[in-house]
């Protein structure tokens, strides 16, 4: 049995998924290996999903009394 990727196989790298990535106390983002961060990401890039943050669901559609009624 395969074993399913978490968020699938098409996530294109980004430093901000990248396990060395980190924000100073400046806010500014960083590379713990040295790297600067400036579009594409290092060859230390190592993919780490606790970092990504989940899309925000849609709203829900407001229903009334009239679309329940047969």
């Amino acid at each position: 049995m395969r074993k399913r990727k978490l968020f699938g196989t098409n996530i294109p790298p980004a430093c901000e998924y990248c396990r060395y990535y980190v924000k100073n106390n400046g806010g500014r983002p960083a590379c713990r290996r040295g790297s600067s961060i400036i579009g594409n990401p290092c060859r230390s890039y190592a993919y780490d999903p606790l970092k990504r943050e989940p899309k925000a669901l849609p709203d829900l559609p407001k229903f009334t009394a009239d679309d329940f009624k047969l």
